[in-house]
C-alpha cells in the first residue's frame, strides 16, 4: 500500500485545520443563511488557489427536483463534490450511513429514499455542523434521521448494521484512510456496498504534485489516486470495487464516484475483532476529520 492510504504526517494539526474550516462554514451558514457557505471548505478553498467554482463542487452537482423542498441552509452547506445519491441506490427500508454529513443534504436525501421503514445516520465530528444538520431535520419534519458526532475513523455504530454507507468528498480528508475503509467494511452488514464521492488523483500524479494542485482542508492534497483507492478497498476485504472520475476538478485530479461491495459470505468474524479492537474509545470524541464536504 502506498503512503497517501495510510496516516497522514502532522496528521493532530490536520484535523485540526478541517475542523475550524468546516465550523466556520458552519457558522457562516447559520448566521447569514443561504449566501453564507463563503467561509472554507473544499469548493472555496480551491477558488482561493486560482480555481473559480465552475461547478466542480457544492449543491449544483445535484438535480434541481432532487433536492426540490429542503431547507435552503442544508443547501448552503453543500460544498462537496458530487451527488451520492446517484450512485447509492437507495431502497425502502435501508439503513443508510452518511460519513461526514456536514449540514445534512445527504442523510435528508437519503431519508426520502429509504422511506419509514428504513433510517439515514449522519456522522461528523463538527458540533457546529451538527446543530446545523439537526436543525435543517426540524425544518424538513425528517423523522427517520440521526446525527451521530464521532470521526469516520471509529464509527460509533455496531457491526454489521448498516447496509449502505455513502460519503460526498470527506474520504479525502482522513489522516487515516486505511482506518477509514475498514470502519465501513466493519459496520456493513454483509452484501452491503458503498456508494461514495471523492476527489480521486490520476495514478501518475505523485503525493507531492497532488499538494501542489490545493491544500488538505480544501479536499486536494490528501485525495487518493485511483490505484490507491482499489488497492485499499481491496485490503479492506470489498470486492467489485471500481472508480469513476465524472469531472475534473483540478488539472489530473477529478471528482469520482467509488461503488463496492461487502461479499455476502464475509466472516462476522472479522467484524468482531474490529470491533473488539476498537474497545475503550471514547466514541463521542470530536478527534476526526469529517466535515461539511
Amino acid at each position: 500500500m502506498t503512503t497517501p492510504i495510510n496516516r497522514a504526517d502532522g496528521a493532530g494539526d490536520l484535523r485540526e485545520q478541517v475542523r475550524a474550516g468546516y465550523a466556520a462554514a458552519a457558522i457562516a451558514v447559520s448566521s447569514t443563511g443561504a449566501q453564507g457557505a463563503s467561509a472554507s471548505c473544499c469548493g472555496p478553498d480551491v477558488a482561493a488557489g486560482s480555481m473559480a467554482l465552475d461547478g466542480s463542487f457544492g449543491a449544483g452537482l445535484y438535480a434541481g427536483e432532487d433536492v426540490e423542498g429542503l431547507p435552503a441552509e442544508a443547501l448552503a452547506a453543500s460544498l462537496g463534490c458530487g451527488n451520492p445519491m446517484a450512485v447509492a441506490s437507495l431502497q425502502p427500508g435501508d439503513r443508510v450511513l452518511d460519513l461526514g454529513s456536514g449540514g445534512g443534504i445527504d442523510v435528508l436525501l437519503s431519508a426520502k429514499r429509504v422511506g419509514p421503514t428504513g433510517r439515514a445516520f449522519g456522522l461528523d465530528m463538527t458540533e457546529e455542523m451538527l446543530a446545523l444538520a439537526r436543525a435543517n431535520a426540524a425544518k424538513a419534519d425528517a423523522t427517520n434521521v440521526e446525527f451521530l458526532k464521532g470521526q469516520i475513523e471509529a464509527i460509533p455504530l455496531p457491526a454489521a448494521s448498516i447496509d449502505v454507507v455513502i460519503s460526498n468528498c470527506v474520504v479525502n480528508l482522513s489522516t487515516d484512510k486505511s482506518a477509514v475503509l475498514a470502519e465501513m467494511f466493519r459496520v456493513l452488514v454483509p452484501g452491503g456496498r458503498i456508494g461514495i464521492s471523492d476527489v480521486v488523483a490520476e495514478d501518475h500524479l505523485s503525493p507531492a504534485e497532488r499538494a501542489e494542485r490545493g491544500s488538505y482542508v480544501g479536499c486536494i492534497a490528501g485525495a487518493l489516486s485511483r490505484s490507491e483507492y482499489l488497492d485499499g478497498l481491496a485490503a479492506a476485504g470489498f470486492t467489485d470495487a471500481a472508480v469513476e472520475f465524472t469531472h475534473e476538478a483540478v488539472p489530473g485530479m477529478h471528482g469520482a464516484i467509488i461503488r463496492a461491495t461487502k461479499p455476502s459470505d464475509a466472516p462476522q468474524l472479522l467484524t468482531l475483532i474490529s470491533q473488539n479492537d476498537r474497545s475503550g474509545q471514547d466514541e463521542s470524541a470530536a478527534c476526526g476529520p469529517t466535515g461539511c464536504c
